[in-house]
């Protein structure tokens, strides 16, 4: 058999000298290329990407629509000084609001999803004039300044103090709950438990609380139906801010243009990154006219070198179209369904898979030890991902703190039902092969 291209000695050896490590290991594979709902590697071995790449690619990898926009724009219009304007940006903007409900109307585009919730956060202690920002213990929302001061999941260890006013709260967790009456999960008492301590410990300068509809490196936790709407309702009787963040769950992932929308609520602001780009640099950062007029007035400063660049605006504008064309909010509940009665489908086979949660094409599957006791396997949920890799399947069992044995499971919202059984297929042979 011939040595694989993969082992190409300076290759890693020029990766071993040359690259900084950011957390977690690479795998030991050369990507050349992708497609679609797979990747393939230097052997030209076709890889299913079962996390949209870094949970961004909606449309899958190197869709033919996105490839255009990004071949017309590297000619014509690419990057401008930040004080200039583009029409793919006030149209990106304007298509944006369309989606929304009233009080989303105005918008910045930059390029991450820290550099949005950085927006934001420096948006709500401008108008309320105040300073502390509480966020969940397993949220994670950037690792930049505020947001990362805002990530309760990882990164807070050995780099100095957060910022001043950084408070959390325990994440609502159905699965392991902390609060029951009658035996049954009480998340609004632990919720008004948490605001008595944030009550207790706030200075009276709480500016805002930032959440995440499902808390994807917190292990893939949805929040409870009607948390988000009592938790904004706690928010505004404090004088806060309700801060949306939306980076995974936005754009059609749940099998709603914005998750969001389930609880009928209207965030303060709303952040999206990840797949609003559909897996290029885009975010934005989306809150109220009312609040925008206030921001400005008070001298709002958010002048980076890459905000309000065209292309990438112009890829946005693009993937909105092509979610609203394709139907693939609807495709995303349709396929979550398919791929959940999947996964229940191995949850009954298998004593290893303690519980399957989320929303349409966001799903958490957790490997435990003992479905009794609810321990954590987080060996195990390495063993499998080690196993779906060599049988040609990308599993993400993320790296961080606490996560156990917690897999993210992300696929295109382009995913086809034949992608989604191979995928099941897969990850059950990789099951069975690390008992």
């Amino acid at each position: 058999m011939p040595e694989s291209k993969n082992n190409d000695p300076r290759f890693w050896e020029n990766a071993r000298e040359h690259l900084i490590r950011y957390g977690g290991t690479f795998e030991h594979l050369i990507i050349e290329r992708a497609k679609g709902s797979f990747v393939y590697d230097a052997d030209g071995r076709a890889i299913l990407d079962f996390t949209s790449g870094q949970m961004s690619a909606v449309l899958g990898h190197c869709h033919p629509d996105i490839a255009a926009v990004i071949a017309e724009g590297s000619r014509n219009l690419d990057h401008l000084f930040s004080g200039m304007l583009s029409r793919p940006v006030v149209d990106l903007a304007t298509a944006l609001a369309k989606t929304l409900p009233d009080g989303l109307d105005r918008t910045i585009l930059l390029s991450t999803g820290a550099e949005s919730n950085e927006a934001a956060i420096r948006m709500a202690k401008l108008v309320t004039g105040k300073y502390e920002i509480v966020s969940f213990a397993q949220s994670w929302h950037g690792m930049t300044g505020s947001a990362a001061s805002a990530t309760y999941s990882a990164g807070r260890r050995g780099v100095g103090p957060s910022a001043v006013g950084s408070f959390a709260i325990p994440t609502p967790f159905p699965y392991r709950p902390r609060f029951e009456k009658n035996g049954i999960y009480d998340w609004s008492a632990e919720l008004d438990y948490a605001f008595d301590l944030v009550d207790r410990q706030s200075t009276g300068n709480l500016a805002a609380f930032i959440a995440e509809p499902i808390l994807s490196s917190g292990g893939i936790i949805d929040l409870p139906v009607g948390y988000l709407a009592l938790l904004q309702k706690k928010c505004h009787e404090r004088g806060m801010l309700l801060i949306v963040d939306e980076a995974q769950t936005g754009v059609g992932r749940t099998g709603m243009m914005y998750a969001f929308e389930r609880d009928g609520i209207v965030p303060d602001i709303l952040t999206l990154s990840k797949t609003l780009g559909a897996g290029l640099p885009l975010a934005a950062m989306i809150t109220s006219a009312e609040i925008e007029e206030k921001a400005h007035k008070l001298g709002y400063l958010f002048y980076t070198t890459h905000v309000s660049d065209p292309l990438p605006a112009a890829v946005g504008l693009k993937v909105l179209e092509v979610v609203k064309r394709d139907n693939l909010v609807e495709r995303a509940r349709l396929m979550g369904q398919r791929l959940e009665a999947g996964l229940r489908s191995l949850q009954a086979r298998h004593q290893c898979i303690g519980d399957i949660r989320g929303r349409g094409l966001l799903l958490g599957l957790e490997i435990v030890k003992d479905c009794q006791t609810k321990e954590a396997d987080g060996a195990r949920g390495e063993a499998i991902t080690r196993a779906c890799m060599k049988l040609g399947l990308s599993m993400n069992v993320v790296q961080l703190p606490g996560m156990g044995g917690v897999f993210r499971i992300a696929p295109p919202l382009t995913v086809s039902e034949e992608e989604i059984d191979m995928g099941i297929e897969l990850l059950g042979r990789a099951i069975e092969q690390t008992h």
